[in-house]
């Protein structure tokens, strides 16, 4: 009989851990997918093609940055058209 009531007190206290992960998995899912994304603001952007073929990057602040990023894995250039200059300062060229 000792032996059944440890067992039962195993198994629920078995249960309530996988709840309280559970549980805590969940919050941690919704606190994710609450963060909103942000474009990346940035006057110039890669357009890769070779073997990233379809892909995009427009992490770069001048033409020169986007060049030598793209120079030896194929990819091309263009003007950023989300772009939007931050107040205070002068667009990139």
């Amino acid at each position: 009989m000792v032996a059944m009531i440890a067992k039962f007190s195993a198994v629920r206290r078995s249960n309530a851990a996988k709840k309280i992960a559970l549980m805590f998995g969940i919050s941690t899912l919704i606190g994710l997918a609450g963060t909103a994304a942000h474009a990346q603001n940035y006057p110039w952007c890669s357009q890769y093609t070779g073997s990233m073929g379809g892909s995009m990057n427009c992490g770069f602040t001048t033409y020169e940055q986007c060049q030598a990023n793209v120079s030896g894995i194929g990819g091309f250039c263009i003007r950023n058209d989300t772009y939007q200059p931050s107040k205070g300062t002068r667009g990139h060229k």
